[in-house]
């Protein structure tokens, strides 16, 4: 096919779903991947005919990764374009209530999921021809600073920040792109209760701000449209007035 091959994780609603209809406007053809099927067939539905497929996939789960990409190499010859958008949280306790289960579930999504589909990429990227492609991941503004009561989340998320920097570097000798987009309050269903009220760094509730989800996708569109020559190793894209600039 002449289109360039994306595959978007966390492709069933929020900024996977902004951001899967924004690259198939850019031409790409979109395999949508996350674990619930209905979901993820909303967002096929809302792109273009024929722009995209649904395939459902645990990214946790590392024998499901391999076919994940084994299947886009047999259907599509190559991959163009990787995504990593799933992850997941865990609840908002004190550190000493964090189970273990809670825990290992944030990591296996956030963390595990990210370099599986990374490998799995990185090996059809170098053998694939032209060789080379482009890895994008979801890093948060947690990768920068925490929200309070949130290890496992933040932990992942700096850990994204020096996956990113390792797939960078070891990308070059094979014209393997990888930047990280942090993203501060896209109004998602995830993100709904902000206006509600989020717990401040001083104990108190405070409402934030928020931006729309769109800004997010055209930055990623933006992105993934830059020649493998040149590379946005790390953007952040906030809401202006959310207050993670400033002192807690």
């Amino acid at each position: 096919m002449d289109n360039k091959i994306a595959l978007v994780t966390g492709a069933g609603s929020g900024v996977g779903r902004a951001c899967s209809i924004a690259l198939a406007q850019q031409g790409f053809f979109i395999v949508l991947v996350g674990r619930r099927e209905a979901a993820l067939n909303e967002t096929l539905a809302a792109l273009q005919e024929g722009a995209g497929i649904a395939w459902t996939a645990d990214i946790s789960d590392p024998t499901a990764v391999i076919e994940l990409f084994k299947r886009v190499e047999t259907e599509y010859g190559r991959l163009d374009l990787l995504f990593n958008n799933a992850g997941t949280g865990a609840p908002p306790v004190p550190l000493e209530e964090l189970t273990t289960e809670q825990w290992q579930r944030v990591v296996g999504a956030n963390l595990n999921g990210t370099f599986y589909c990374s490998q799995q990429a990185f090996r059809l990227m170098k053998q694939q021809l032209p060789q080379g492609g482009r890895i994008i991941n979801n890093g948060s503004i947690s990768a920068q600073s925490p929200r309070p009561n949130s290890a496992p989340y933040t932990a992942t998320k700096h850990a994204v920040s020096g996956l990113t920097k390792s797939l960078s570097l070891d990308g070059r000798a094979f014209n393997i792109a990888c930047g990280q987009i942090d993203i501060g309050n896209a109004l998602t269903e995830m993100t709904a209760r902000m206006s509600q009220g989020v717990p401040q760094a001083d104990g108190s509730l405070v409402a934030e701000p928020t931006m729309n989800v769109q800004d997010i996708a055209a930055a990623v569109a933006f992105m993934s449209q830059l020649p493998l020559e040149s590379n946005v190793q790390h953007m952040t894209v906030m809401a202006t007035k959310m207050p993670l600039i400033g002192r807690g």
